[in-house]
């Protein structure tokens, strides 16, 4: 899980949240159902149907040029085809249905853009990019393409740029108190570390509209970033009153919660923002690494496993539904090899990563099926800069040990941990941590779960004894022992775009 306010409490730490126009646009109307308060992760789209009406809410038909009668009414079917393609997740027949409205009337700009929100999706983001700025060639003001296009820059560093499509998109006649060009502005200036400018733009949204939620949201994360905690809680407040549905808002104060070091209901919000939408990725990867730090390893492979689902090209919840399975190797060798084919899948996007590297090694070792791949794993890791001496002359060992077992015979009745690794004592349970505290987002702070850290302690904070714990991390990795330690929580802020289709014309 990366993201300016450090989205959601996953491993995102880099990125704004984006979830604000990333739905599709049904007909012209954009959908936005996310906050103004970071970047969004997830694509716009359309729909035929009536969608949440966001701050920038175009009609609900698709836009069409003249034609007969019967050619209209045949691109409105398809137009509402692809939109229910695209509910019931078919991506695919998604994007082939609104191509096939661009055929008949290549000036529909919700199918152009709701193309965008799909390959955002689909982890396609050059073709995002230019679904979106083929859309603000005809209509430089279309206001979900600007957001999402600004979300796509922010995504590849390039905050400058996003800028600068705010501030054009500004200067549109009748649209300089915008207020989702606003909020995202606030967000991507709030990106890029620029808290007094974040906080202006989004004082500007509330100069016309004193109860925007999104304009809370946006101050909310800039309190937060300034460790203003307090504040940051009130913030939130105002803004759940105007937006009590907004799983976002939830998402937000459960992070600022586990600064005040109220884990119990931090992870009430966290249960609550997900109650609110099953599909809101944020708050999962939050669940998750709230697990991994009570090393409550099945509980978090159940939330990081959502996660990846919702959010398949998140490279920051993959390595921790890892790390959640490496957990569980000393109980479940299996699960040490799950943990290797996941540590890979990573390494499918971020090659060199030593995390996942010498993570990949020493899961793999857990099981004989795995012990040849450990071995090129563990080799990869040995050479890394990151490596100490010690994990390098640990690593030697193991390797030379794997080598020789593979040489013998497998014994008729192998064991977990045959190769000689310690077992791992606390493998973690049912997920029931994730369960047994307030389910009520406004609950008071309760007894902790079993097993879980004493009350005066981050969740961030909550280690195992150090004589059972191997710390995560490339040097940390190359440990004996077979449970890493789960890397801290880290809040995750939602992205500021929604993955609803927007309304045709």
């Amino acid at each position: 899980m990366t993201r300016d306010a450090k989205n959601a409490f996953t491993p995102h730490t880099g990125m704004m949240p984006m979830k604000w126009f990333r739905s599709l646009v049904v007909g012209s109307l954009a959908f936005t159902a996310a906050c103004a308060t970071g970047p969004q992760t997830k694509p716009t789209t359309t729909s035929a149907l009536p969608e949440k009406p966001t701050a920038a809410a175009p009609s609900t038909t698709p836009e069409v040029t003249p034609a007969a009668p019967k050619e209209t009414s045949t691109m409105a079917e398809q137009f509402a085809a692809a939109i229910k393609s695209y509910e019931a997740g078919d991506l695919d027949a998604a994007r082939q249905g609104f191509e096939k409205v661009l055929v008949m009337s290549p000036q529909t700009l919700n199918a152009q853009f709701n193309l965008g929100v799909i390959a955002e999706r689909q982890g396609r983001v050059d073709d995002a990019r230019t679904a979106y700025e083929k859309v603000l060639l005809l209509d430089p003001a279309h206001t979900p393409s600007v957001v999402n296009l600004a979300g796509v820059y922010r995504a590849q560093e390039r905050g400058d740029d996003a800028i600068a499509l705010f501030e054009k998109a500004l200067k549109t006649p009748g649209r300089a108190y915008d207020a989702s060009l606003l909020n995202g502005l606030s967000a991507t200036y709030r990106h890029l570390g620029k808290l007094d400018e974040s906080e202006a733009t989004a004082r500007r949204v509330l100069e016309r509209n004193k109860d925007h939620p999104g304009a809370y949201k946006n101050l909310a994360y800039v309190a937060y970033a300034r460790e203003k905690y307090r504040q940051a809680e009130l913030l939130v407040g105002t803004a759940r009153k105007h937006a009590e549905k907004d799983p976002s808002l939830y998402n937000l104060l459960g992070m600022v919660y586990l600064k005040l070091d109220e884990r119990s209901r931090a992870l009430a919000q966290f249960q609550k923002a997900v109650s609110l939408d099953d599909r809101y990725a944020p708050a999962y990867v939050n669940l998750g690494a709230l697990a991994l730090s009570y090393r409550d390893y099945a509980g978090a492979e159940k939330a990081f496993t959502r996660a990846t689902e919702l959010e398949p090209d998140s490279a920051e919840a993959r390595l921790s539904l890892a790390w959640a399975l490496d957990g569980q190797k000393g109980k479940d060798p299996k699960k040490g090899i799950a943990a290797g084919e996941t540590f890979e899948k990573v390494l499918a996007n971020r090659a060199d990563l030593p995390e996942a590297v010498c993570g990949a090694g020493w899961a793999y070792a857990s099981d004989r099926t795995g012990w040849e791949r450990a071995i090129g794993f563990l080799d990869r890791c040995k050479t890394l800069e990151s490596t100490s001496e010690q994990d390098r002359q640990m690593i030697t060992a193991k390797v030379t040990g794997l080598t020789n077992m593979l040489k013998a015979p497998p014994p008729e009745a192998a064991t977990a941990g045959a190769e000689g690794d310690k077992k791992d004592e606390a493998t973690g349970g049912g997920g029931n941590m994730l369960n047994s505290l307030p389910q009520d987002a406004n609950a008071p702070e309760g007894a902790p779960a079993d097993g879980a850290p004493a009350e005066g302690t981050d969740a961030a904070e909550a280690t195992p004894p150090a004589d059972e714990q191997a710390p995560a991390g490339a040097s940390n990795a190359v440990q004996q022992g077979t449970d890493a330690q789960a890397p801290a929580p880290v809040p995750t802020a939602p992205p500021q775009r929604d993955a609803k289709p927007a309304p045709a014309p």
